[in-house]
């Protein structure tokens, strides 16, 4: 294993490592790597973070993950030993059974035994090649055999799926450079953009995001130029089905470069749907010269692969089909590629081009565009286009509710600052309105200043044809004059006359040594602790249950997002009761993000947020109200010395080690004393937030009022 693996283990950053390397002369020495980044025996280093007392017992998933790491092949590929796993967890998923009766057997006879029987679930599951596509072994040596334990071990804390996504989630944090996926939420707005189709196919599947979005009734294909991430994602996919889905599954992936060689020739699907690869030079422009892909033999540029890309999925999408691609926004405007946008425009194929807010998707940091393309039917003569400045809109005047600040949280950017829910409803609404309008010949809908506009296509055919929708949605008009102004300030006037004296609020000086207060600590004590001693439950979501946004019914699912912009929840579970050990939050309950930040919220007595399941990413913790105080507990976690040294630094996330994190030692009395002025400080800081949205709205509407002559400027 590696510095940053050990770091990783250990909870801590990769300085502290290299310290100890210096500092303990009983350290592990390297067995393998480069003097840059050496490698280290994994029962060394346990061995001497455990004597140290820097670990109690390595984690279930960081075990299954160093055999995952032992049984990489160095010239192989490095995702290829968790074909295997997800095979194994296949089987533990859709015939739990067999492995029952496998586990005890000697490793002689299971070692020839359990192969057979992940063989045959890949082949009920995939059909008679599942197991030769997989490429699964015959035969499993020792090593392989621990690790079909320990994955046994991690499916039953987390179920199959759960287990799955975890190793993924792990492989793709260790090889960011190499693969992006989609994340889910942008998947599942490609394929609400698709409604319900019969087939799609995701020709740029990557590890299967996209299809995972679409239910198992939709037959869903795909290809990938990495034969392995085809596997795993074909892996992924099944176990995402419900066990008791009959096979064959109508999944279809297959491996190999779908411009060169395209895997479905001649097919066409109801729907086709991807993130393809940026900025490729070698995409095959010289030899794909006369592919019948082209319309009427116009060539993509060679620096234009995702407009190849495009003309790629128009061509397998049925008339009247859908195709929906992820791109960069510089392919709306570049001049190479001017021909090919004006071909789309005159055939009518573009509909529509959706410009999302940064953060929706890899890379984090571009504000992507979302292209949505209809096969046109013969004898159509729409020739009209969506111009969507969804980003736009995200930035305008925040809501005021307890979730104000989202919207100019979206609109700085960054994964974790998009308001999925908002930019959900801004899309579907703007692009279904205009497709219905176009398929029956319905009036389009009206101009939506600063959100949306509705062109005709010859009006965008000019010397640059330029699709970026900021150059062509019409600003936003300013709040409807003085009395909506005057309305947002009397608003605000009263949020700030509402808020406490600040100093009300503020600790008495002295009363954290008076040990006459009550409150003076007698010690510390960590999370891990309480929950041996039975004061606390601790649950952690992982990568969450499957969801669907909100508005449709269906249990609520609290997100990392809900708490922390103090929302209520904004997804629903997608199907099903939830994987194995689900838990709904009750009042009293704590909920703490698992990437730290000095957010934590109390489930209250009443409200959306009781009877919630967890979504990705979040602890629940379950206090014992007869030792801990709820309050109490969610104020350390909001209390940036609580946390920090609990806060793990390995990778560029940082995280938080819930067991680590130290309390001070109190008697329940002053837990509520304290409990209760940590309230009182959430309850500020949520009000003062409110104001803070209300207000930059406030100011934003008052300055284009004024920028653009519609009010005067006061006395």
């Amino acid at each position: 294993m590696t510095a940053a693996e050990i770091a990783r283990l250990a909870g801590v950053g990769r300085a502290a490592v290299s310290n100890w390397r210096r500092r303990h002369p009983d350290f592990p020495r390297p067995v393998g790597g480069t003097d840059a980044s050496p490698a280290f025996a994994l029962a060394e280093v346990e061995s001497w973070l455990r004597a140290q007392g820097k670990i109690a017992e390595l984690p279930l998933l960081e075990r299954v993950w160093q055999l995952v790491d032992t049984l990489r092949d160095p010239a192989g590929h490095p995702a290829a030993p968790l074909v295997e796993a997800g095979a194994l967890l296949l089987l533990l998923h859709r015939e739990p059974g067999q492995w029952a009766e496998l586990a005890d057997r000697p490793d002689t006879r299971l070692a020839l035994a359990l192969p057979r029987a992940v063989a045959g679930t890949a082949v009920h599951a995939f059909g008679p090649d599942g197991a030769r596509t997989l490429g699964l072994p015959g035969l499993l040596g020792s090593t392989q055999l621990d690790l079909a334990r320990l994955l046994a071990e991690l499916a039953a804390q987390a179920g199959p799926v759960g287990a799955y996504e975890q190793l993924l989630t792990r492989y793709a944090e260790a090889n960011t450079r190499q693969l992006s996926p989609t994340p889910p939420e942008a998947a599942e707005l490609l394929a609400a953009v698709a409604g319900v189709p019969a087939t799609v196919l995701d020709p740029a599947v990557g590890l299967g995001s996209v299809l995972l979005a679409h239910p198992p009734t939709t037959g869903r294909y795909g290809q990938d130029a990495d034969p392995v991430a085809a596997a795993l994602a074909r892996l992924r996919i099944a176990l995402h089905t419900p066990a008791d889905e009959p096979g064959p599954l109508p999944l279809d992936l297959r491996a190999g470069d779908a411009l060169r060689a395209d895997g479905f020739p001649g097919d066409t699907f109801e729907a086709v749907l991807c993130q393809p690869p940026y900025n490729e030079r070698d995409w095959g422009h010289d030899e794909l010269q006369y592919d019948t892909r082209w319309p009427g033999g116009l060539v993509p540029p060679r620096g234009e692969s995702e407009l190849a890309w495009v003309l790629h999925c128009l061509a397998h999408t049925r008339p009247g089909g859908l195709a929906a691609l992820l791109l960069p926004p510089t392919v709306a405007a570049r001049r190479a590629g001017r021909r090919i946008r004006a071909e789309l425009l005159r055939s009518g194929a573009l509909r529509a081009v959706i410009a999302l807010p940064a953060g929706a998707a890899p890379p984090y940091g571009v504000p992507l565009h979302l292209w949505v393309l209809r096969a046109p039917l013969p004898g159509s003569d729409f020739r009209q286009v969506l111009m969507l400045d969804a980003g736009a809109s995200a930035s305008g005047p925040a809501p005021t509710g307890p979730g104000g600040a989202a919207g100019a949280q979206a609109a700085e950017g960054g994964r974790d600052k998009v308001d999925w829910t908002g930019l959900r409803r801004t899309v579907l609404d703007a692009w279904r309105g205009f497709d219905l309008a176009a398929r029956e010949g319905l009036p389009v809908p009206a101009d939506r200043p600063g959100v949306h506009r509705v062109m005709a296509a010859i009006d965008l055919l000019d010397d640059e044809t330029d699709l970026s929708p900021a150059r062509h949605v019409p600003p936003a008009a300013p709040l409807g004059g003085a009395a909506e102004l005057s309305h947002l300030g009397g608003r605000l006037a009263e949020l700030l006359a509402d808020l406490p004296d600040p100093v009300t609020l503020l600790p008495r000086p002295g009363a954290a040594t008076d040990g006459a207060s009550g409150v003076a600590p007698v010690g510390v004590v960590t999370i891990g602790e309480l929950v041996r001693g039975g004061a606390l439950e601790v649950y952690s979501s992982g990568t969450g249950a499957a969801t669907r946004p909100a508005g449709s019914g269906g249990t609520p699912v609290v997100t990392d997002q809900d708490l922390a912009t103090g929302a209520a929840p904004s997804a629903v579970l997608a199907t099903g009761p939830g994987p194995a050990g689900d838990v709904r939050t009750r009042p009293g309950d704590v909920l703490v993000p698992a990437l730290g930040g000095g957010t934590a919220r109390v489930v209250p007595a009443e409200g959306p947020l009781v009877g919630a399941a967890l979504g990705r990413q979040l602890h629940l913790l379950r206090p014992d109200p007869a030792a801990l105080d709820p309050e109490f507990l969610a104020g350390q976690f909001r209390s940036t010395a609580g946390t920090r040294r609990a806060a793990s630094h390995a990778t560029t996330t940082a995280r938080l080690d819930i067991r680590r994190v130290e309390l001070p030692r109190l008697p329940l009395p002053a837990q509520h004393r304290l409990g209760t002025a940590f309230a009182r400080l959430a309850a500020f800081d949520a009000a003062l937030t409110q104001a803070a949205a209300l207000g930059r709205g406030l100011t934003r509407a008052a300055t284009d009022a004024l920028a653009t002559g519609a009010l005067a400027p006061p006395e």
